[in-house]
């Protein structure tokens, strides 16, 4: 009896660590085909409308938004809700804490992080990169802190709201993808498969 659960035991593990190293290829494809294309949006509104190396519109949090959203498309950290959520709420207390202390650094930076990570617990909205949302708005440039309550919804929401409809797109173009990752999402996504194959069809 030990025998075998020892050999079931290593068959288990054998088989986990197999899934854990298997390449999908697939889906790194299309982790790598979305986050590409948000990020070029961002980066093209930003050389398009700011000048210089100042970059207001491309915010570093976006960045690991995308690594989460395309390359983590199941985590509940990834969903819509968190990723336009965090931001917004993050950005917002961000803005809200460099305006009572704009001059105490030590202060402001882990005050506005830990309020962001409360508030987005209790919203139930946790997005990791909204942490970094909020300490931008801290120790940003000049234009950052210059945007005030601007910068909640420019860049932070507009471009939440463009890493959202991209990720809508590409993380959907296959059967194995589903974003956002609940079952009424899912229910609708085949549906509309099952339309347009009868569409085919006919």
């Amino acid at each position: 009896m030990a025998i075998q659960k020892i050999k079931r035991s290593y068959r288990k593990a054998k088989y986990i660590l197999y899934k854990e190293t298997l390449v999908d290829f697939k889906e790194h494809l299309w982790s790598f085909i979305g986050s590409f294309v948000a990020i070029g949006i961002l980066a093209y509104i930003q050389t398009n409308n700011f000048s210089g190396n100042d970059a207001v519109y491309l915010i570093g949090s976006f960045g690991a938004s995308s690594v989460l959203v395309y390359g983590i498309i199941q985590s509940p950290f990834s969903q819509p809700r968190n990723l336009v959520g965090g931001h917004l709420i993050s950005a917002f207390i961000g803005v809200s804490i460099h305006k009572l202390v704009p001059d105490i650094i030590w202060i402001a930076a882990p005050l506005a992080v830990s309020l962001s990570i409360v508030s987005m617990q209790i919203t139930k909205t946790l997005h990791p990169p909204g942490g970094a949302t909020a300490l931008i708005a801290i120790i940003g440039s000049d234009k950052i802190k210059a945007l005030g309550y601007s910068y909640v919804f420019s860049p932070v929401f507009s471009g939440a709201i463009i890493l959202l409809i991209v990720a809508l797109i590409f993380n959907n173009m296959t059967s194995k993808r589903h974003y956002p990752n609940h079952k009424k999402y899912h229910k609708i996504k085949k549906r509309i498969r099952a339309v347009f194959k009868s569409d085919l069809i006919t």
